[in-house]
């Protein structure tokens, strides 16, 4: 999401459709015309209604005595932004006053506070889910809810699980967790349990396909991209994260920019009326990324909840897809009134089931000045002037869970001859400006749209200021005074080397939103590849010629290409301290010098090289005639689950990481739980009843601008019109084919959030005791993957990851018995014919294999066998 005002990305006029019949086209002749051959977007219609949910059924019970007494205007000032530059954060809703219902205050990201102060810089995603500890993932999705109240933000727009990580050079890939599902199923749903602990509605996006940057937004000219996806890899890759953030009562989804089987992710009736609100039963409001609303009526009627910022086409022209239009798609009856009334319901809803009804603080923040004082709509050509910054400080002791998961984030590759940890008397000479500060200062570059100083967090929305940064060149001069620093990224000439020295190397690689170019990488990483930036490379070879010893500590956001160097003798350890946040020296310097033994572990491979990969998963930087059509061919097979396909060996694998300490995993046993006595599971209850309203057009007079006593401010979007008593109802408006008003049956894989309940019953738990073999204490990380057997019939991975757990830091010596539960749905593919999942019936032939990496699995379970270690 970005809140920059971009004329090359504007969404194609001639792909709205509007709220008036003779300004629209069916949205299945517009887009499916130009699907790629075998990928379309059937039509589902209509939208089932939310509510039926027994978890959500006070919270619903509650909006129905709001919603039924709303007027039009009141329902859908609460569907629609007020626009651009419009209010105090980067999107607000309208509000119900009559109600005790504010602005909803929407804001970034999902790493902390975006465009605030006194806020906390914490590690994003991909530093999250390199820690494999849920508890941290836990406690960071708390902190980061309590810094959004403590502001006034009603909705954090976070956790982010798409993109998936699918595209090595993706520009957005560091904001989530890794590069598998089940990693960012865990991750997505311990930080919404731990955010939304505090009230505040968190935000799981983008839904779905959104794999690059470039090309991702339609414009006056052109369309965004296409991600064709087939059935089986959309619900076994791209949809389990979200499935998960539903099961875990995530409040809202925000849909991506793209098309997913060139169907506008944003009015996609498959992907939002079938899969998110039919078969995962998704109970809260789905939600437009900014500028991606693409059309009125045709948005409404696919499952669209929220329009973000609710600008229509061209931003700060005051018109809006929804808004007004909304209104009269309503009195014209092109929009169903239970549409309407569905959509303010789930939003309602959710603000009462997070509690937001009760004391919750109003915006004491401004995303769009740092001056107390300031314009209150920004976007306005004339706007009022108030006090708009209050300065109010959320941080609390937040920086010890933001150190913490920078530390345990941190994954050593390779440590030959034990040469890490460091020792404050050891001779260091420290290179690279990786190690040192921005040049410009503090939050120099807007949305840390730079690579300047050490690298702490990619660019874009995804971003929050630094309220200060601990750079290693700070950290490391805090622990010794026998080091020298040399911040530059060209090795100097004159640089002695005795043979005790060490060299220690800083390198990064970066990436962020396309709205931001930094070094002619505009998101994705297209002129830079998989290579460390700054000549990287160059400085790692040098030092290497230079002295004995060096030490590699890389800052990315993701895969970089180490082969240049990684086996030259005189590089003895690499160090990847991902995106570490604020607090980026201290927590390295934790591991460094041996405060604590490393315990991250790679979320995604390192290859050898760029062509180890498959080629459709490049990034697409050419703009063809028409829409870009990104069919993923590679299907399953997606970084590890690749490797192992075409058997090829990686630098290092998912999974990895190295520590000072060792550990032995022992006393593996397996048991059933519940028992796979189908081969589908045991179809779920009917979803119980939902709120009838009364669906009859409202009175014209409920949005007609002269019951109003405000000012009008120019630009902000109402939902009054001028003479609504003229609007009547018309039989004319031309629906997408396919379009009815009469409901679908129940999914047969739904039947609850997530899903089928009886899908995440456990079917499986496994024990293993993890022992301290080594001299430091440390904390180990067990993974299981599941191998599936060929009698299910279909082409699968060898090995998915499926579950982990991390041990408490053991004493030399010490050990603790993880239990690792799998579920019926973690052993099952996807039917794409009976739509449901199907798992080997009594669980034959199943294996079970659980280590400390992909490649490092040494215990082995099956039913029949039980449990063996080689």
């Amino acid at each position: 999401m970005t809140r920059w005002m971009h004329w090359a990305i504007l969404p194609l006029l001639t792909q709205a459709l509007a709220a008036s019949p003779e300004q629209s086209a069916p949205e299945s002749k517009q887009l499916n015309a130009r699907a790629a051959d075998g990928y379309a977007s059937p039509p589902f219609y209509p939208t089932p209604h939310g509510g039926w949910a027994s978890e959500w059924a006070e919270a619903y019970e509650k909006a129905y005595q709001v919603v039924s007494n709303m007027t039009l205007a009141e329902k859908v000032n609460l569907t629609t932004g007020t626009g651009f530059f419009m209010g105090p954060c980067v999107g607000q809703t309208g509000s119900a006053p009559r109600f005790g219902i504010p602005n909803l205050c929407l804001q970034d990201s999902p790493l902390g506070i975006r465009n605030s102060d006194h806020n906390t810089a914490f590690p994003p995603g991909i530093s999250t889910g390199a820690t494999f500890n849920k508890e941290l993932m836990y406690a960071r999705g708390v902190a980061i809810g309590q810094e959004a109240r403590g502001k006034g933000v009603n909705v954090q727009l976070g956790p982010s699980v798409g993109p998936l990580g699918r595209k090595p050079r993706g520009g957005r890939n560091w904001e989530g967790f890794g590069a598998d599902p089940t990693l960012q199923a865990i991750g997505g749903a311990q930080t919404i349990k731990g955010m939304q602990s505090t009230g505040v509605i968190a935000t799981l996006k983008h839904l779905i396909g959104y794999e690059q940057e470039m090309y991702r937004m339609s414009s006056v000219i052109t369309q965004g991209y296409s991600s064709n996806i087939d059935d089986r890899t959309l619900h076994e890759l791209y949809l389990w994260p979200f499935a998960e953030g539903v099961r875990a009562g995530v409040g809202s989804i925000m849909t991506a920019y793209n098309s997913v089987n060139s169907s506008a992710c944003s009015q996609n009736s498959k992907l939002l009326n079938d899969i998110l609100k039919n078969e995962l039963g998704f109970q809260g409001f789905v939600m437009t990324d900014w500028l991606g609303h693409y059309g009125g009526v045709s948005s409404a009627l696919a499952g669209l909840d929220m329009a973000m910022p609710g600008d229509g086409a061209v931003p700060l022209f005051g018109d809006s897809y929804w808004a007004s239009e909304l209104s009269t798609s309503i009195l014209n009856g092109s929009v169903p009134v239970n549409r309407l009334n569905d959509m303010v319901s789930r939003i309602v809803a959710t603000w009462y089931k997070l509690g937001q009804n009760k004391d919750y603080p109003l915006p004491n923040f401004s995303t769009n000045t740092q001056s107390a004082e300031g314009e209150i709509y920004p976007g306005a050509l004339l706007s009022p002037i108030g006090v708009v910054n209050q300065f109010v400080n959320v941080q609390g002791d937040h920086n010890i869970t933001a150190r913490a998961v920078a530390r345990e984030a941190i994954t050593l590759l390779k440590n030959d001859g034990h040469v890490l940890p460091l020792h404050p008397s050891d001779s260091l000479k420290v290179f690279g400006t990786d190690a040192g500060a921005n040049s410009g200062g503090l939050n120099s570059c807007t949305d840390q749209g730079c690579d300047n100083g050490v690298l702490a967090m990619g660019w874009g929305s995804g971003t929050a200021r630094f309220p200060y940064l601990i750079t290693p060149q700070e950290a490391i001069a805090n622990i010794t005074e026998n080091v020298k620093f040399y911040i530059t990224d060209s090795f100097p000439s004159d640089v002695a080397a005795n043979a005790s020295d060490i060299a220690v190397v800083f390198i990064n690689a970066d990436s962020g939103e396309n709205y931001i170019t930094v070094e002619n990488n505009p998101g994705d990483r297209t002129a830079a590849g998989l290579y460390a930036w700054h000549k990287g490379d160059d400085l790692v070879k040098a030092a290497a010629e230079k002295f004995s010893t060096v030490v590699v500590v890389v800052h990315t956001v993701g895969p970089i290409l180490m082969e240049n160097w990684i086996e030259l003798d005189s590089v003895k350890a690499v160090l990847v301290a991902h995106l570490p946040g604020q607090e980026a020296g201290d927590s390295l310097t934790d591991v460094l010098f041996g405060d604590y033994s490393p315990s991250g572990h790679m979320p995604y491979t390192i290859p050898r090289n760029e062509s180890d990969y498959p080629a459709s998963v490049g990034i697409i930087d050419n703009h063809p005639f028409g829409q870009i059509q990104d069919t993923f061919t590679e299907g399953l097979y997606v970084d590890y689950r690749h490797f192992l396909n075409a058997n090829i060996t990686p630098r290092y694998p998912f999974g990895h990481g190295l520590s000072y300490t060792t550990f032995n995993l022992s006393k593996p046993s397996l048991s059933i739980v519940t028992p796979l006595d189908s081969a589908y599971p045991p179809a779920a209850s009917p979803v119980g009843s939902t709120p009838k309203y009364n669906d009859s057009i409202p009175n014209p007079s409920e949005v007609a601008w002269s019951s109003t006593t405000f000012t009008r401010i120019w630009r902000y979007l109402y939902p009054y019109l001028d003479n609504p008593q003229s609007i009547t109802a018309s039989d004319k408006y031309p629906y997408p084919d396919g379009y009815s008003t009469t409901p679908l049956p129940q999914a047969r894989a739904g039947g609850g959030p997530g899903g089928n309940p009886a899908l995440f019953a456990t079917a499986f738990s496994l024990q293993v005791q993890v022992t301290n073999t080594g001299k430091r204490p440390g904390k180990a990380v067990a993974q299981l993957y599941v191998e599936l057997p060929s009698s299910l019939g279909l082409d699968t991975p060898s090995l998915q990851l499926r579950q982990f757990d991390k041990t408490k830091e053991l004493a030399p010596g010490q050990s603790q018995t993880l239990t690792l539960e799998v579920t019926r749905k973690d052993v099952s593919v996807w039917d794409v014919v009976l739509q449901d999942w199907k798992a080997p019936l009594n669980g034959d032939g199943i294996k079970f294999w659980v280590g400390q990496s992909v490649a490092d699995l040494p215990v082995e379970c099956t039913l029949d066998d039980g449990c063996s270690i080689s």
